[in-house]
């Protein structure tokens, strides 16, 4: 290609084909039609939100980069255009828009992304329930840590981050397994740094649900089944107590009787002495001055122990009502629960199957049994010893462990009830070799799927939820979310939910190069695995002639990029098959 009055020299080569991509989507008119109620000077709020975005899908560590890289992208004009504006602002002007942005804008940029995102969402959707039957998804807590000393991080708090206590917020995270671009990034919350991943299950399953707008049936059958157990034993709680309440009026009333027949004694053992002092009588034991003393000796003992008795009821009264008010309030639970349920299960005309992924941190016993109800085939680890020392001791003197992996070995019970979880399990132990000793963990699971007949299956599926560990790792090292660029809750938040939505943009469009550029560097063309770091840091920092052409560009790499030799010939057009909303076929068994 010759270097004609039309070529125009870029630095940023991938960034000029990403927004040639962010035409052909919506993404730029998208973006420019969200009201945002700020001055405008020389250039629009919109545009230095688009610059914002552009910072960290280039990978930049700090906003400042824009500006003051050595070729920076505010300066160049081949990117500019390619995003379809007439030049970008400082940094700085980005920072003051981001600083002066109200959650409510930041939530209507959300709504935009996720307003792109659903057609792709639909058709990857469809694709994995004809492939596997079934939706595959992936839940995780990270942390965000700031500096220790700062005070402008709104809402920070301490927490565990990266294995240490650290100052910072923590991330919710769902993902998607997707047949085409491996993973779909599909919710991400804030949370103050105190966070811990507990209280976050529900609040996943439900972002998912809401994303891909559909459920599997709940299992209304099993907990309507808990919640009669629940009944039941809070039931004979209360007649516990009951009982336990009739022997404590009956030992109060018994203590009052024996005080007053205490102070009667003492009354006539006074007018006894006196008569005996009168007549000068002598005290025998078994005269009447004697078996009065005797008497009152008895009442003072039975005294003494109805004083220990009745503090003894008194506390077994206390921990009767302790339970019994924690059954009305589970019970109260678990009836709300059914009725929602029931009601998910009436307005369900197209239930599916799904898999939940999550790591020992969301296994609690009450965080199993929900994700049970809500219908999901449930593969996670318990919460820190929940099972492991029993099931430990139970594997003792067994030789029957399988190899899963290079250094795993598993041993596993089918449909174990346990005596304190609602719903028998499966329960797999693990054990690896660290130095010259075993490590042991537990594997837990729920649902349909014979995990028990095939333990290397069941370590290899569990173990798939690697892949939300490497987007957040991705997320992270390539597009620097370690690197907090903003100081505001709305700019924080408006961050969080452009880097996941980068991580998906760049898979999207690794598909729409390898359709038309087949000079596509080598390893990009698999959208499941299209080299993100590669394109990130090394294709959007490398230099290209651009060739502008009526409908999008001819992309030539320079001789000094390590692309050298190839070229990309742009198109805009991209055609996105729509599927059809489930709530509008009626043959959702076709697909």
């Amino acid at each position: 290609m010759s270097h004609s009055e039309n070529a125009e020299l870029t630095y940023h080569a991938m960034l000029v084909a990403w927004g040639e991509y962010a035409q052909s989507i919506g993404l730029i008119q998208e973006i420019e039609s969200v009201p945002l109620h700020q001055k405008m000077v020389t250039h629009r709020p919109q545009t230095k939100i688009l610059e914002f975005f552009l910072a960290i899908l280039a990978g930049l560590e700090h906003l400042k980069d824009l500006s003051r890289s050595a070729h920076p992208i505010d300066q160049d004009q081949a990117v500019a255009r390619a995003w379809l504006q007439s030049a970008w602002a400082d940094y700085s002007g980005v920072s003051r828009t981001l600083t002066t942005l109200s959650q409510e804008e930041a939530a209507h940029l959300t709504g935009v992304l996720r307003t792109l995102t659903q057609p792709i969402l639909d058709s990857e959707v469809m694709t994995a329930l004809r492939r596997a039957g079934r939706l595959t998804y992936d839940g995780d807590l990270t942390g965000r840590p700031v500096s220790n000393s700062s005070t402008s991080y709104p809402n920070a708090g301490y927490g565990h981050m990266d294995d240490a206590i650290q100052f910072g917020y923590q991330v919710a995270m769902v993902s998607l397994h997707s047949p085409t671009y491996g993973r779909l990034w599909l919710s991400v919350v804030p949370h103050p740094g105190n966070t811990t991943s507990c209280t976050q299950a529900e609040a996943m399953v439900l972002a998912a649900e809401a994303q891909t707008g559909l459920r599997p049936l709940r299992r209304v059958e099993l907990l309507r089944g808990r919640l009669q157990s629940v009944s039941r034993e809070r039931q004979a709680r209360e007649r516990q107590a009951q009982v336990i309440t009739s022997q404590l009026t009956a030992v109060q009333a018994q203590a009052s009787e024996t005080r007053q027949q205490i102070e009667q004694q003492h009354v006539l053992i006074s007018e006894l002495e006196a008569e005996y002092e009168v007549e000068q009588r002598p005290e025998r034991p078994y005269s009447a001055l004697g078996r009065a003393r005797h008497k009152l000796g008895v009442l003072a003992r039975r005294q003494a122990r109805l004083a220990k008795k009745v503090p003894q009821l008194e506390t077994h009264l206390a921990r009767h009502e302790r339970e019994i008010a924690i059954s009305e309030v589970q019970e109260s639970l678990l009836q709300r629960r059914l009725e929602q349920f029931e009601a998910d299960n009436r307005a369900n005309c197209y239930p599916i199957q799904a898999d939940f992924r999550l790591d020992a941190g969301f296994g609690t016993r009450e965080n199993v049994a929900l994700l049970i109800e809500m219908g999901y085939e449930v593969y996670t680890k318990p919460f820190a010893d929940w099972l492991l020392p029993r099931f430990k001791r139970r594997a003792v003197g067994r030789n029957d462990w399988t190899r899963v992996g290079n250094n795993a070995e598993m041993i596993a019970w089918k449909t174990e009830a346990l005596s304190d979880f609602p719903y028998p399990l499966d329960v797999a132990l693990e054990r690896f070799w660290v130095g010259e000793q075993h490590k042991y963990a537990i594997l837990i699971h729920f649902g349909a799927d014979p995990v028990t007949t095939d333990l290397p299956e069941w370590f290899a599926r569990y173990n798939g939820r690697q892949t939300i560990e490497a987007g957040i790792k991705e997320g992270k090292g390539v597009f620097e979310m370690h690197h907090l660029k903003v100081r505001t809750a709305p700019g924080l938040y408006l961050q969080e939910q452009f880097a996941v939505f980068a991580a998906n943009f760049v898979r999207w469009a690794a598909h729409w190069l390898a359709i038309q550029c087949p000079q596509l560097p080598s390893g990009w063309q698999d959208p499941a695995h299209p080299k993100v770091k590669e394109q990130v840091k090394v294709g959007a920092h490398t230099s290209a002639w651009v060739l502008w052409q009526e409908q999008g560009c001819l992309l030539r790499f320079t001789d000094a990029s390590l692309f050298a030799g190839r070229s990309l010939e742009l198109e805009r057009h991209w055609a996105v098959q729509l599927p059809l909303p489930f709530a509008e076929t009626s043959h959702f068994g076709h697909l």
